[in-house]
């Protein structure tokens, strides 16, 4: 038996988190084979990025309900067990898959509902609700690009990724009443708690301008330091 033959016999399949296709010479599917990919640069760029740097718990709940999203698509999928799009899965290798509701259009507009209503609420730094409302829009172009690319590059069909970003919408809006409504009760708890101390967790969505609250704070730490040296 030949090493393919054995490969195939033994039925391996492939982790396709960032194995996406696209037909070759095809500019379009070479820039939504990107798109496709935003919300792993999402993920290991903005919330792993958060958490080193930032260690906000409205970051780390707005990280949490982005797992619980996914793990809610992924039993939906199960349950359901609906296919994908039979023209394209077998040249995907995707025919072994679920494809209702899709998890990559479901991430999104969980990332840019919550994002929107965070926007608004804390304003991540801005002054005015001009700035507040472009920043708000940024995820949104993003959230549809992702969901037209899935359908493009074959791997759903229009109801799947419709299913998704209906899904991530209501969920990231209502993890967000969730968390500020009721789990922000927990937030001091954790702060003062010996994990939260030990790694530095905050939270600063009391203040209404965080951003200029920790630029003022560190002004005039480094004056007091610059006296105390002199």
């Amino acid at each position: 038996m030949t090493d393919a033959a054995t490969i195939a016999s033994h039925g391996l399949k492939a982790v396709t988190l960032t194995h996406v296709r696209y037909r070759r010479g095809d500019r379009l599917g070479h820039f939504l084979a990107w798109v496709s990919l935003i919300p792993v640069f999402i993920s290991v760029g903005g919330f792993v990025s958060h958490f080193l740097f930032r260690r906000e718990l409205q970051g780390m709940f707005f990280a949490l309900g982005v797992l619980i999203s996914q793990f809610l698509n992924e039993f939906i999928k199960t349950s359901v067990q609906q296919a994908r799009p039979l023209h394209t899965c077998a040249a995907l290798e995707t025919c072994d898959s679920h494809g209702w509701p899709s998890a990559h259009s479901q991430y999104m507009f969980f990332f840019a509902s919550y994002f929107t209503f965070l926007t608004f609420k804390n304003g991540v730094g801005l002054a005015t609700r001009s700035q507040k409302l472009v920043v708000a829009c940024v995820p949104w172009p993003l959230a549809l690009l992702t969901m037209y690319s899935r359908v493009y590059l074959g791997y759903h069909t229009v109801a799947q990724v419709f299913a998704g970003a209906a899904l991530g919408l209501v969920f990231g809006g209502v993890w967000f009443w969730i968390v500020n409504s009721f789990l922000y009760r927990l937030f001091p708890m954790i702060e003062e708690s010996a994990f939260g101390r030990y790694f530095y967790i905050k939270d600063s969505s009391h203040i209404t301008n965080a951003l200029k609250f920790e630029y003022d704070n560190a002004r005039a730490a480094r004056k007091k330091q610059k006296i105390a040296a002199d």
